[in-house]
């Protein structure tokens, strides 16, 4: 099936299954950077297996205009799975869009704790350096649209020392 767009609410008893190759997105490792969109990434596992990668998320747009053309984003959700260990991955909002929400990060090392991160209000990257911030294989972060400048992030990173947060400024 191609893009289809309804112009009602569409109700499915039975729910929808996105699954087959075109839901997973794989990132190779040397892209550098990944700028996403909603039409090739939202509600799409991103897989990476670049340990040094940026990745833009796109700018919020909270528009009202309810028009099949319309470029309002909000709920759009994109889950960022960490294959090869991150050694300096950035996910990255426009400056302007904001964090809210926590990341987990689970200690793979001896001590094996677990801590959870909330990110400032001034929060528009998340840094993760395969150790002390997350990003050794097999976390995943999960961000959605959830109003104007604001980017809704759950997941569980895990990490390795003497574990900090991974939410920064730019």
């Amino acid at each position: 099936m191609s893009l289809t767009t309804f112009s009602g609410p569409v109700r499915s008893l039975g729910g929808f299954i996105g699954t087959g190759p075109g839901q997973t997105v794989i990132v190779a490792n040397g892209t550098n950077t990944l700028t996403l969109d909603v039409l090739n990434y939202s509600g799409k596992v991103i897989y990476t297996n670049d340990a040094t990668l940026i990745i833009n998320l796109p700018t919020i747009n909270p528009t009202t205009d309810a028009t099949p053309s319309s470029s309002n984003n909000i709920g759009a959700t994109f889950r960022v799975v960490i294959s090869t260990a991150a050694t300096a991955v950035a996910i990255k909002t426009d400056g302007v869009d904001k964090f809210t929400g926590s990341l987990a990060i689970a200690a793979t090392d001896a001590a094996g704790a677990m801590t959870a991160y909330a990110p400032a209000s001034s929060n528009d990257v998340i840094n993760l350096n395969g150790t002390t911030t997350g990003g050794a294989s097999g976390s995943y972060i999960d961000i959605t649209a959830v109003a104007n400048d604001r980017y809704m992030v759950t997941g569980v990173v895990f990490g390795s020392g003497l574990v900090a947060t991974p939410f920064a400024d730019a």
